[in-house]
């Protein structure tokens, strides 16, 4: 079934999304996107459902024909200082601010949201697998949060971030049983199951 173009017929119309909400490190990353009347793209869905490949391929796509994009991060410090569901609500807003032309409405995946300036919006559930903005921002987040814990990886290649990009897996979490925590890691989530004491090796013993 093909996803709705817009929630508003007449208003000019932005869909926000993001990724790494759940993930034990690295950033929150949000996209916003305005797709042009003519958009069209059979292929674009929620991120969650679609492969690697194909997501690189429609990061390419996206970017290249839709009116108006943004992408930020907000990282594990703030994060920590201002919890998961604020910063992941402030990276929506940051990429919405990067837009080039301001949007007059806003569609955000999922329940939660705050006004952002007196712009009118509608949270969504479920709504990267109903409107093309939302999924196509979706995508956006998902590529490059991906592409910011493959670099960091290089850094800390125990975690395998590369592989499992910061989510709460069982690799990930013997990692950090046996190596400790570093500066990416949210340092106000459960990071292992029973919370053990951190084991802090030579390399990561400056790391706070």
């Amino acid at each position: 079934m093909p996803l709705e173009k817009k929630f508003s017929t007449k208003l000019f119309e932005c869909g926000t999304d993001e990724a790494g909400r759940g993930c034990l490190a690295g950033p929150v990353t949000a996209a916003a996107v305005v797709l042009h009347e003519n958009f069209n793209n059979g292929l674009i869905n929620d991120s969650k459902k679609l492969t690697h490949h194909t997501r690189q391929i429609l990061e390419t796509y996206i970017i290249n024909e839709c009116d108006y994009f943004g992408i930020s991060h907000v990282y594990p410090e703030e994060i920590d200082d201002i919890n998961i569901l604020n910063a992941s609500i402030k990276a929506m807003h940051l990429s919405i601010a990067q837009l080039k032309k301001e949007p007059e409405f806003i569609i955000v995946d999922g329940n939660r949201f705050k006004p952002y300036k007196n712009i009118l919006y509608q949270t969504i559930i479920k709504g990267d697998a109903k409107y093309l903005s939302i999924a196509a921002a979706s995508i956006l987040a998902k590529t490059a949060r991906d592409a910011y814990m493959d670099a960091i990886h290089e850094e800390y290649p125990m975690y395998n971030w590369k592989q499992n990009k910061g989510y709460p897996t069982k690799e990930h979490r013997a990692a950090i049983a046996k190596y400790g925590i570093t500066k990416y890691h949210r340092k106000s989530f459960r990071l292992l199951p029973d919370q053990l004491s951190f084991n802090f090796n030579s390399q990561n013993k400056d790391i706070p």
